[in-house]
């Protein structure tokens, strides 16, 4: 067997993000759901689009995301998602590109438009994401490369993709390539109202395919429908190799067999978008995992990179992530 030239490869929906500040009275009024992830029609993508103040644009997408924190850190991605040929796509092909990761999914000539995700964020640093997912939906197993999935050490899927077959039989093929390659998958969970529709197939898709489990406690309890963070431990920890479980300001915990290691979180002097910070925490976690280091030093490393996103707009690093961890890294 060939050694891996890749470290993580990251499946996701490629999607440009659109940021903007607002009252927690604008999303009453807008009729949104705080912390949601919503996927919307194109009629409402114009309509909130419309209502939204000055912000930003750039490439996201949670895997997306992800996979350029890990090149941030000094990690060699790549990525595999679908945009259309237009602006939005070619923003997001270059934008990913040039933040070093490795991305040659064909872009779709016909159909809808490159997709986009309208982020709603509070005074608390709270996102409220509405998402039209557009030529992401046209990500199937057709798409899935399987030289480049062989190639690398981790497979990484975000749990958005769930919401559709064609996307779940692109992964579970991912998933499949991988095993018989001797490699790892890895999925994050990525929402609780996606854990809530799809319930059953994400716990088979998880004690089946799964190696590495990424969620926050909300997710992790929606899963296994429990009320206790102690009651979804005691559950994922028979049922997966590793999991890496956020909990906001009280850390994260990693579990791994009987190995519970509880990871305090970075010290943050205001938090200012709490959008990625999902993300970035699987960047750094997954660094180190492919760089063979302890899983306290990997989760010491999500948290040093969760803390930086969130500290400013947006879901990309503003800071030298390899300056910030250099003192996390076993010398």
């Amino acid at each position: 067997m060939s050694e891996p030239t890749v470290d993580v490869v990251g499946i996701g929906n490629a999607i440009v993000d659109v940021l903007t500040h607002c009252s927690e009275e604008d999303l009453a009024r807008l009729e949104l759901v705080k912390n949601s992830m919503t996927l919307i029609d194109a009629d409402r993508a114009d309509a909130l689009y419309g209502e939204m103040g000055p912000g930003i644009e750039m490439s996201g997408g949670s895997a997306g995301n992800t996979m350029a924190g890990i090149a941030a850190l000094g990690g060699k991605g790549a990525y595999i998602g679908k945009v259309r040929d237009d602006q939005l796509g070619e923003v997001f092909r270059h934008d990913i590109r040039a933040m070093g990761v490795s991305f040659d999914t064909k872009a779709a000539s016909e159909g809808t438009s490159t997709a986009r995700c309208l982020i709603f964020v509070t005074p608390d640093g709270h996102r409220t994401m509405n998402t039209f997912l557009g030529a992401c939906t046209e990500l199937g197993p057709n798409d899935i490369d399987a030289e480049l999935i062989k190639s690398a050490k981790v497979t990484y899927m975000e749990g958005y993709l769930w919401d559709r077959d064609e996307a779940k039989e692109a992964f579970v093929l991912a998933a499949k390539i991988a095993h018989e390659a001797g490699r790892q998958v890895s999925i994050t969970l990525s929402d609780s109202f996606c854990v809530d529709r799809h319930r059953e197939s994400f716990r088979d898709l998880v004690h089946n395919h799964v190696d590495i489990l990424f969620a926050n406690e909300d997710e992790i309890k929606s899963l296994y429908e429990v009320e206790t963070f102690d009651e979804a431990l005691s559950e994922v920890r028979r049922h997966c190799k590793v999991a890496a479980l956020t909990r906001s300001e009280k850390g994260s915990v990693i579990v791994s067999g009987d190995n519970v290691i509880e990871i305090a979180a970075e010290p943050v002097n205001r938090v200012v978008d709490t959008t990625g910070a999902g993300d970035l925490f699987a960047s750094g976690f997954l660094f180190g995992y492919t760089q063979n280091y302890d899983l306290a030093t990997c989760g010491r490393l999500g948290s040093i990179c969760a803390a930086e996103i969130i500290s400013h707009m947006g879901a990309r690093p503003d800071a030298d992530l390899k300056e910030l961890c250099k003192d996390a890294i076993p010398a």
